[in-house]
């Protein structure tokens, strides 16, 4: 007989993803090592259950109050008379105000837990996320991520609190009601509260559980709004440049319709809980003032008896209302983290090798030994690529797009590993040094430089945090952008806007050499650093480009031929594999093709000169 068809049930899922997510948080509460941690989570316990004890005990008072007044001291008289009905309201009060206190001195000693666990997963999810591979960035969508970091993380405070402060107290308060009712009154009081608990607590929760997966839609249709939003005005000038703000609006408000849908059914689910919970407890509390009506008829019990168990019906009903909004909102905070886990289980596509020591970066000397590389296994970029850069060398790799230039620079900074073959930095292959001892002897100017919306002190000085202001100014005159930065009204501390939008092409590139020139790496990757700017401004900047490879290994990624020319050697990429290497001179003689790329470009340029 065939197997039967396993069937996808998203409860069980959702169940085992909470549980999952509760096993992450716990260590949280009761880390080892950290003993100041278990000590606040023992003394607000204590001060819990002292708080919950008074509470139980406080009708006790009500009723001796009301005896008191109404002469029906009973079998009580002696400790209700010597009190007096005024001491046992001035009691009853203070046993009121002990159970805040006692609450508020719990959630103070608490606070300091609860804070360290937001902040230590915060850190563990923003380092994970920069661990992260680069095939992981370019596919996400950053709005979208920053709202699952952002629920995620304020849902740890919640749910350490709610669950150490909420669920096992309220079970403890409710047992011991439970055990008054059944030791002062009589085995039918218990039995009408236990069978309203139990048919409160299950209705509350399969309606809940039917809300979390509303509340689920609610957050999907959330997270797509806001990255529509940001990713708009992420692309701001794009939208403007091809009018299209009302079709971003029609898009946005696309999203938006599905939260609106999402959040009203949760508003109407709501209504439905709020009113299934009241009718519940009602029944219950009606179910009991009648017995305790009938006992007072029969002389069974006083009148303070009546106020005692109808003061025990409202402290059960308030913490089961609370019930209902407590168990929603763990079931959201789980969801919420749930998310936020997968995102801290995503693998990292490049890790370092247990004990991989750093790179010996001596010489500088770069060697690509047949390379084999595809972003995809069934299309393959590289196919073989064989070269090496000496000590203080210079190699520039041109071609056509597509043809693996760029895909070079990622897999020599180890955004990616090879497929085949091996990439070596003084015979030291890349895979077996630590990244973080890789990327710092190798710095970069990229085709667009993105700087922080900062300062310009702040983005010179990332390349060396540790830096000197004279070091940092140093920079940027070899960079020729001290005198324009010192122009400015605000010198270095002039604010360079979202991505330096507002500096220039060439302002921000320059910003860019000064910040790598500060980083002084042996190896120098030109990543196309120079072919977004104009004519005009690339020329300006090149002698800056060609002092800072003095004395460095540069490898430079080129789309513009003319500034390639004075490279020791020049290899010509075309799909993936290598069809001419050589100096400028000897590649034109060949007149091969990198003679006919040569010949294009000047041709292109000569007819933008006449054009002029």
């Amino acid at each position: 007989m065939p197997p039967r068809p396993t069937t996808f049930d998203p409860d069980q899922k959702m169940r085992a993803s909470g549980w999952r997510t509760i096993r992450r948080v716990v260590p949280y509460l009761w880390p080892d090592g950290q003993g100041w941690v278990k000590r606040r989570v023992v003394i607000a316990l204590g001060f819990l259950v002292v708080a919950r004890l008074i509470s139980v005990a406080t009708p006790f008072l009500y009723k001796g109050a009301v005896d008191s007044l109404t002469g029906e001291t009973g079998n009580d008289a002696a400790w209700m008379l010597a009190i007096g009905a005024i001491g046992l309201t001035v009691a009853y009060g203070m046993a009121r105000m002990m159970t805040v206190g006692f609450q508020q001195l719990r959630d103070a000693v608490f606070a300091k837990v609860g804070q360290r666990a937001l902040r230590r997963l915060a850190l563990e999810t923003f380092t994970h996320i920069h661990r992260l591979s680069m095939r992981y960035h370019i596919t996400r969508k950053t709005g979208g991520l920053s709202r699952i970091i952002e629920r995620g993380v304020k849902g740890v405070e919640f749910l350490l609190r709610f669950l150490l402060f909420s669920i096992g107290p309220l079970v403890l308060e409710l047992l011991m009601i439970a055990v008054v009712l059944f030791v002062v009154f009589d085995v039918w009081y218990l039995a009408i509260v236990m069978a309203t608990i139990a048919t409160y607590v299950w209705f509350t929760f399969k309606v809940t559980e039917w809300r979390v997966r509303i509340r689920k839609q609610m957050n999907d249709q959330d997270t797509d709004a806001n990255q529509k939003a940001i990713d708009s005005l992420l692309n701001f000038e794009t939208v403007k440049y091809f009018g299209a703000e009302s079709r971003e609006a029609a898009r946005y408000d696309s999203a938006m319709a599905g939260y609106e849908q999402a959040a009203l059914k949760t508003s109407y689910s709501l209504a439905a809980l709020n009113f299934g919970q009241s009718l519940l407890i009602s029944s219950g509390l009606i179910g009991v003032m009648v017995l305790a009506a009938l006992g007072v008829q029969s002389g069974q019990l006083t009148v303070g008896d009546f106020v005692m168990v109808n003061a025990y019906m409202i402290q059960i009903t308030m913490p089961l209302n609370f019930l209902g909004t407590v168990y929603r909102e763990i079931r959201q905070s789980l969801v919420d983290m749930g998310e936020m886990f997968d995102l801290l289980e995503q693998p990292a596509e490049v890790a370092d090798k247990p004990g991989a020591p750093d790179l010996r970066c001596d010489k500088g000397q770069v060697e690509l030994r047949d390379v084999v590389f595809g972003y995809e296994a069934a299309r393959p970029i590289l196919k073989g690529v064989s070269l090496k850069v000496p000590s203080g060398g210079s190699i520039a790799i041109v071609g056509p797009s597509g043809s693996g230039k760029s895909t070079i620079g990622r897999l020599l900074f180890r955004f990616y590993d090879v497929n085949g073959g091996a990439l070596l930095i003084d015979g030291q292959d890349v895979r077996d040094v630590t990244q973080d001892s890789l990327h710092a002897q190798i710095g970069v100017v990229p085709q667009d430089t993105v700087l922080f919306n900062d300062t310009i002190l702040y983005n010179i000085a990332y390349g060396r945090p540790e830096a000197t202001r004279a070091e940092i100014e140093a920079a940027a005159r070899a960079a020729k952008i001290h005198d324009f930065v010192t122009a400015l009204p605000d010198g270095y501390q002039t604010m360079v806007g979202e991505r330096g939008l507002k500096l220039s092409g060439g302002e921000k590139q320059r910003v860019g050499i000064a910040r790598t020139l500060l980083k002084n790496p042996p190896i120098l990757l030109l990543d196309e650093a120079t072919s977004a700017l104009d004519s005009e401004t690339e020329a300006s900047i090149q002698s800056e480009l060609k002092a800072m490879g003095q004395g460095r290994t540069v490898l430079t990624i080129a789309h513009r031929l003319s500034t390639i020319v004075d490279a020791d050697e020049i290899v010509v990429l075309e799909d993936g594999v290598i069809v001419e290497r050589g100096r400028h001179e000897a590649l034109l003689e060949r007149n091969g093709r990198y003679a006919a790329m040569w010949q294009r470009q000047k041709a292109g340029e000569d007819a933008d000169q006449a054009a002029a």
